[in-house]
């Protein structure tokens, strides 16, 4: 366990870690391999079919009382397991019938600011409502957004008057998704 220090243990001798950089024991996060057991993943993988479930149902499905259930789910959420619920909307119910995926390459230095390009951009791609996600990369291109937007006019007006024009911003590379294969929040537990 790389950057982890052991603080107690849960149950049965199954170690809990945080990582050093954690102030709070109430904010740190559970080595997966060492502190989850077969129950708790079965309780995560009910909770990520349906995370409003009762804990009588899940219980029920995983073998335990709907306590002993409550108690796991508060345990999990404590450690950071569990990082928050959400209601998951369908960008089509709403208007946003359009999602693209674009790589980003920055300026790697640019005299007009004195923060670092990445700096600036992590900073804008923060307050840009049209990005729902953002990722650093590896190779050729600094970072992947995915873009949901209402239609062609939309992203044409996002890409010229908000991602081209700012200053870290040297080139983009967009994809346009016809079809969604599959599409999932749930991680494999």
């Amino acid at each position: 366990m790389r950057g982890a220090v052991t603080i107690g243990t849960y149950p049965r001798g199954t170690a809990l870690a945080v990582r050093k950089t954690v102030l709070s024991v109430e904010s740190c996060a559970m080595s997966a391999n060492d502190a989850l057991d077969k129950l708790d993943r079965a309780i995560l993988r009910c909770l990520q079919v349906n995370g409003r479930e009762t804990y009588d149902v899940i219980g029920e499905q995983v073998g335990l009382s709907p306590s002993a259930v409550l108690r796991r789910v508060k345990r999990l959420e404590d450690s950071g397991v569990i990082d928050r619920y959400v209601a998951l909307v369908k960008p089509e119910a709403v208007g946003l019938g359009l999602t693209a995926y674009l790589n980003v390459r920055l300026e790697k230095h640019t005299e007009s600011h004195k923060r670092n390009p990445m700096d600036l951009f992590r900073a804008s791609v923060q307050t840009w409502p049209e990005v729902v996600e953002c990722a650093s990369l590896t190779g050729e291109m600094d970072y992947l957004l995915r873009v949901v937007v209402a239609d062609m006019a939309h992203y044409s007006r996002f890409i010229m008057d908000t991602l081209l024009k700012h200053p870290s911003v040297q080139d983009c590379k967009t994809s346009f998704v016809l079809d969604r294969v599959k599409a999932t929040t749930a991680v494999p537990v």
